[in-house]
């Protein structure tokens, strides 16, 4: 498999790329796609760093694995292709937002418009199985997503990380709280949501105002 990632990143993943687990990974990948229904589609695993350069980054938002439904996956966590029924969880964002701050529920769920303003959609898992949800768990990409936070972490100042959920809470540990920010919460699925612990908790509009104390443009949710 061909490692299609934006040149920005090259200098903080090359030696990752030629460590024996990601060897291994790839190995995996390749014989998967090969022999079974993956997502999401083999030239868009790595669509999140294409469409957030690394000097560009200033939200990270952390998902889990890729959708697993036909036509779902797009390499960007919890954005759906242009035409595809938003699933729960990313019904539920859109709701927050606008409650948040008045943003008319959208169309589209396809979140490259937020990725083209540095927000980095990162899956921990970045492929996964059709139909079995966290069937590349374990495999590897862990390891290589983590590395991407530490990175981000020691290289870029001023992001702001949104931990949804108690997996991307245990990201924590990667992350300065001296250098960056943090906001974490209830994730978005409707069993979090409907307990009380994602609705309301206005990370948009504390995103933004975060971004402006620091002279960064805001994001246009």
């Amino acid at each position: 498999m061909k490692i299609d990632i934006h040149k920005s990143w090259l200098p903080y993943l090359k030696e990752e790329f030629s460590k024996p687990y990601f060897k291994e990974l790839i190995a995996f990948v390749d014989q998967e796609y090969s022999t079974k229904t993956c997502f999401p589609p083999k030239n868009e695993i790595f669509n999140a760093f294409n469409a957030c350069q690394f000097n560009n980054v200033k939200v990270v938002i952390i998902g889990q694995d890729p959708y697993h439904d036909v036509n779902q996956a797009n390499g960007l966590c919890f954005s759906v292709n242009d035409d595809v029924k938003h699933p729960p969880s990313l019904v539920n964002i859109f709701k927050e937002i606008e409650k948040d701050l008045g943003i008319p529920y959208p169309d589209s769920g396809n979140l490259m418009r937020w990725a083209k303003q540095g927000v980095l959609l990162l899956n921990s898992v970045l492929t996964v199985r059709a139909h079995e949800a966290g069937s590349h768990q374990k495999k590897g990409w862990e390891k290589f997503t983590n590395t991407i936070i530490s990175q981000i972490n020691k290289y870029n100042k001023n992001v702001i990380f949104l931990l949804w959920g108690g997996y991307a809470k245990n990201k924590a540990k990667l992350i300065d709280s001296n250098k960056h920010k943090i906001l974490a919460s209830g994730h978005p699925s409707p069993l979090s949501a409907n307990r009380g612990y994602w609705f309301g908790n206005k990370h948009f509009s504390k995103t933004n105002f975060l971004l402006e104390q620091v002279s960064q443009n805001p994001v246009n949710w």
